[in-house]
C-alpha cells in the first residue's frame, strides 16, 4: 500500500519515520505476494462492499492534537446487511494532507471506500477486532493512538478514517466493508502567521410577548406562551448558549426584544391559555438567566441589535413602499442601545446591521443604514470574490457612501447548521470547522481577519458543536481572537471585491420566505389607528410603548418561514388595538320626540379604559337643518373630556323650524379634525306648531275674547233693567198705561233673541263662552322614543 509520503503536498517522514515505514514495506513483501496471487475480482469487490458497515465516529480526542498527545477515536460500527459479518476489524488510516479548503469539502462528499485515497492503516496494536457482527446490531469500538504513531508530516490538515474489514457468507475474503472519514488538524507549533478570527454568538430568539398588558398600574405583560421559559431553562437552547458561550472568547450579538422579554419575566406576567390568561411562574428562572448573561458579558464585546431584530431584506423588497415602514425600523434601532445597558448595565454597539444569512443586494444595504448602522455583515457567498484570488481577503470591504461590508466566511459561518443531534455528526462538523480553518491560514503568509457569523437561533445540539469548535480554535496555534469592531476597522484587501451583488443575485429560498407587501400595509394600517388613539389619551405611554414593541415584533426576521403564525400575531395585534378603541365610545339613542319649539338633546361618551381621554371633540349634525336645526347652524361641537372608568352626557341645544322627522349624526373627533369610532345616527320627530297654526289660535282666542266681553255687557244691561223694574210703582203710580210701548230693540236684545233664550243671572252658559287651554304638549302617546329636555 501507498505510504502517506507517497501523495502530493507531504514532506519526508523523519529518519526514524523512514526507517519504521521500510521495516514494515520489507516484513510485508511475503504478504504483498500473496495477495498479487488471489484472484483479480478480490481487490475490485473490496470497494464495492464498503457500504455493508456503517461506521460512526462518535468523539475525537483531542480536537487538534499536538507533539506527545494520544489520539483517541471511538464510536460504534453497525452491520446493515442481512449476513453476518466475520473476522471483522476497525482500524485506523491517516490519508493525504488536503492542502485546500476545496479538498476539505471533497472528502466529506466521497462515500464508498477508494484505494489510496483513503491512506495507509495505522495497524500494530492500534486496532479493534470483532469475531462477528450480527445483523443490525451496533457495536462499539474505540482506539487509542499516541499522535507520533500517525507518522503526521508538515504542518497541514490530514484526513482521518476509520475503515471496516471482514468477510461474509457471500464474500468470503477480507475486504474495507464501511468507512468513515474526519479531518485531524495538525500544527504542533505556532504557525508563523495567525489568522485573526472573529467569532460571533448570537442570541436571538422568536416573538414571545403580545401587545396586551394589565390594566393594573404595572401594566402586566401576556406572553403568547410558555415558550421562552423552556429555552432559558436549564438544558434549555438559550440556557445552553449561555452557558456554553460564557466559557469562549466571542463577540455577543443580542437582540433587545430578548432581553426586554425574559426581564419582564423575572416579575408578575401572564400566559396566553385558551380564551384567557393564566399566571407565570418562572420568574426565578429568568432571573438566574439574566444574572447569569451579565456576568458572561462584563469586559466582552456586545453588539446589539435593532430591537425584535426586524427583517431588513422583507422591508427592503416589500416594506419601503409602505409608508411608515421605515420608521419603525428607526425605533427598533434608537430603543436597542437603552434596553441593554437598562437589562445588562453595559454599553452595546448599534452600528452593525445584519441581514438574514448574509445575504445583499442594494436595496438591503440601503435599508439596513438607513437607521444609522454603518456596518452590514454580509457573507462570502453573497459578495462573492470576483477578481480570482488564489486566497480568502480580510473581512473588512468599503462598498461606498460610507459604509463598510464586514464579510464573514461562508464555509466557517455554515459549518453548524443541520442536525447535529447524533454524536458522529456533531463530532464531523467541529473536526471539518477546524480543517476549513487551519486550511485558509496556510493559503498565504499574511495576516488577514476572518469573521464566522453562525445561525441567528442555533440549536442546542448546534451551540455545543459550535462551542466544541471555537474552544479548540482558540486553543489552536494557527488563530487569534478579535472582536467585531476590529474586524471592521481592518485594513481592506485592495484585491477584494467590493461591488454589491444586484437585487437579481439575492437567493430566491431566502425571497419566498420574505414578509410580504400586504404585511407592512397591516403593520402602517394598526399604527395609523394608534396615532389616531393616543391623541385622546392623557397617559400615551401605557399604550403606545407596548404597541410600539409589537410592531418591531411584527416585522421580526424569526417571522421567515411561518407565515401562518406571523399573520396571526398581526391579527392579535390589530384586535387588541381595535379592542381598546372601542372602550371610547358613544351610547346608541333611540328616537327622540320634539314637541317643544326648542329643546336640549343628551348624547352620552361612554370611557371604559382605565385612564381618562381628552382632547376629544363630539359633534353633534343635523341632516335636516330646514326641519331642525343644532345650536343656530345645521351642527354644534362640544369638547369631551371623561375619566377612566366613566361616562359624560353633553347636552345641545336644538331649535324646531317645522313638524316632521329629521335625521340627527353624533360623532366623536379629534381635535386635529380626525373622525374616531362609529358614529350614532337617531331620529328625531318634530311636533313643534309652525307660526301660520299659532297666528290662527291667535285669533280664534281673540275671538272668544270679544264674545265673552259682549255676553257681559248684555248680562250688565239685563241686570239693571230689571232691577229699575224692581223698583217703580206700576203703570198707576207712573202716570202711563201698564201696556205701554216697549223699549226699541238693541243689538245685544236681537243677538239673545235669535239665540231663543233671555239673558239672566241664573240662566245656563251660552255657547259663546270661552272654554278652558288647550294643552301646549301634544297629547299623542310617546311611544318608544326619548323625551328631551326643554
Amino acid at each position: 500500500m501507498a505510504e502517506a509520503a507517497d501523495f502530493q503536498g507531504m514532506s519526508p517522514s523523519p529518519a526514524r519515520r523512514w526507517l519504521r515505514r521500510t521495516g514494515a514495506l520489507l516484513a510485508g513483501a511475503p504478504l504483498l505476494a500473496g495477495l498479487l496471487q488471489l484472484p483479480a475480482a478480490a481487490p475490485a469487490s473490496a470497494a464495492s462492499g464498503s457500504s455493508t458497515v456503517s461506521v460512526d465516529i462518535n468523539t475525537l480526542t483531542p480536537s487538534v492534537p499536538t507533539d506527545g498527545d494520544t489520539v483517541t477515536v471511538s464510536g460504534t460500527v453497525t452491520n446493515d446487511s442481512k449476513q453476518t459479518v466475520t473476522d471483522a476489524q476497525v482500524d485506523l488510516r491517516v490519508g493525504p494532507e488536503l492542502s485546500t479548503r476545496s479538498d476539505v469539502d471533497s472528502v466529506a462528499q466521497r462515500a464508498d471506500f477508494q484505494p489510496g485515497l483513503d491512506g495507509t492503516i495505522v495497524g500494530g496494536k492500534y486496532v479493534k477486532k470483532f469475531a462477528k457482527l450480527t445483523p443490525g446490531v451496533a457495536q462499539s469500538f474505540s482506539i487509542a493512538v499516541p499522535v507520533d504513531e500517525l507518522d503526521l508530516g508538515s504542518d497541514g490538515v490530514y484526513q482521518l478514517g476509520v475503515s471496516l474489514t471482514g468477510q461474509t457468507s457471500a464474500q468470503q475474503w477480507q475486504q474495507v466493508l464501511g468507512i468513515q472519514r474526519t479531518y485531524l488538524p495538525w500544527q504542533p507549533e505556532g504557525a508563523d502567521t495567525q489568522t485573526k478570527t472573529t467569532v460571533l454568538w448570537p442570541l436571538i430568539s422568536t416573538a414571545h410577548m403580545t401587545a396586551e398588558t394589565g390594566s393594573n398600574a404595572e401594566q402586566t405583560p401576556v406572553f403568547l406562551n410558555d415558550d421562552l421559559a423552556k429555552e432559558i431553562s436549564p438544558g434549555g437552547r438559550l440556557e445552553q448558549m449561555l452557558s456554553l458561550g460564557k466559557a469562549l472568547d466571542v463577540t455577543w450579538v443580542i437582540d433587545p426584544d430578548l432581553l426586554a422579554s425574559v426581564d419582564a419575566m423575572t416579575g408578575a406576567y401572564r400566559v396566553e391559555s385558551g380564551t384567557g390568561t393564566v399566571a407565570g411562574t418562572h420568574q426565578a428562572v429568568a432571573k438566574q438567566w439574566l444574572a447569569d448573561l451579565q456576568d458572561a458579558v462584563t469586559d466582552k464585546e456586545v453588539v446589539a441589535l435593532p430591537f425584535a431584530d426586524p427583517d431588513l431584506a422583507s422591508l427592503a423588497h416589500n416594506g419601503t413602499t409602505v409608508s411608515g415602514s421605515l420608521s419603525h425600523l428607526k425605533d427598533a434601532t434608537d430603543v436597542a442601545a437603552t434596553t441593554v445597558q437598562t437589562v445588562l448595565h453595559v454599553t452595546p454597539d448599534t452600528d452593525f446591521a445584519w441581514p438574514v444569512n448574509g445575504a445583499v443586494d442594494p436595496s438591503i444595504v440601503k435599508v439596513a443604514t438607513s437607521a444609522g448602522a454603518d456596518k452590514v455583515i454580509a457573507r462570502s457567498d453573497s459578495l462573492e470574490e470576483t477578481a480570482g484570488l488564489p486566497y480568502t481577503p480580510s473581512a473588512a470591504r468599503p462598498i461606498g457612501g460610507g459604509t463598510t461590508a464586514v464579510v464573514a466566511d461562508a464555509r466557517l459561518s455554515t459549518a453548524f447548521q443541520g442536525d447535529l443531534t447524533s454524536a458522529s455528526a456533531s463530532t464531523l462538523a467541529v473536526q471539518k470547522f477546524l480543517a476549513s480553518s487551519l486550511a485558509l491560514n496556510q493559503q498565504v503568509d499574511k495576516e488577514r481577519s476572518i469573521v464566522v457569523a453562525p445561525q441567528r437561533t442555533p440549536t442546542a445540539s448546534q451551540a455545543q458543536a459550535m462551542a466544541a469548535a471555537v474552544a479548540a480554535l482558540q486553543g489552536g496555534e494557527w488563530t487569534q481572537t478579535q472582536t467585531l469592531a476590529s474586524a471592521a476597522a481592518a485594513k481592506p484587501d485592495a484585491s477584494a471585491t467590493t461591488k454589491v451583488p444586484p437585487a437579481s443575485a439575492y437567493p430566491a429560498k431566502l425571497r419566498k420566505q420574505e414578509l410580504s407587501k400586504p404585511s407592512f400595509e397591516q403593520i402602517a394600517a394598526v399604527q395609523d389607528k394608534l396615532d389616531k388613539f393616543k391623541v385622546i389619551l392623557t397617559d400615551q405611554s401605557r399604550v403606545v410603548t407596548p404597541f410600539g414593541r409589537a410592531m418591531n415584533r411584527e416585522m421580526s426576521t424569526s417571522w421567515r418561514g411561518r407565515a401562518a403564525e406571523a399573520q396571526s400575531y398581526r391579527d392579535g395585534v390589530r384586535n387588541y388595538l381595535d379592542s381598546l378603541t372601542n372602550q371610547v365610545k358613544l351610547i346608541d339613542k333611540s328616537e327622540v320626540k320634539l314637541s317643544g319649539r326648542s329643546a336640549t338633546i343628551p348624547v352620552t361618551v361612554q370611557n371604559n379604559l382605565v385612564q381618562g381621554v381628552d382632547h376629544l371633540v363630539l359633534r353633534l349634525t343635523s341632516t335636516s337643518p330646514t326641519r331642525l336645526k343644532i345650536g343656530d347652524d345645521d351642527y354644534e361641537e362640544q369638547r369631551v373630556t371623561v375619566n377612566g372608568g366613566h361616562s359624560q352626557t353633553v347636552k345641545f341645544t336644538t331649535s324646531a323650524q317645522a313638524n316632521g322627522q329629521a335625521k340627527v349624526v353624533a360623532q366623536l373627533f379629534t381635535e386635529d379634525g380626525q373622525a374616531y369610532g362609529d358614529p350614532v345616527r337617531f331620529d328625531v320627530k318634530v311636533t313643534e306648531f309652525t307660526a301660520t297654526v299659532m297666528l290662527v289660535i291667535g285669533g280664534g282666542f281673540l275671538l272668544l275674547v270679544l264674545a265673552g266681553f259682549r255676553m257681559y255687557k248684555q248680562r250688565k244691561r239685563a241686570a239693571q233693567r230689571e232691577a229699575e223694574e224692581a223698583g217703580s210703582d206700576g203703570p198707576e203710580e207712573a202716570g202711563e198705561p201698564a201696556d205701554g210701548p216697549e223699549n226699541p230693540e238693541g243689538p245685544e236684545d236681537r243677538l239673545t233673541e235669535e239665540s231663543g233664550t233671555r239673558p239672566g243671572a241664573d240662566d245656563p252658559e251660552q255657547p259663546s263662552d270661552p272654554t278652558p287651554d288647550t294643552a301646549a304638549e301634544s297629547t299623542d302617546p310617546s311611544g318608544t322614543g326619548e323625551r328631551v329636555d326643554r
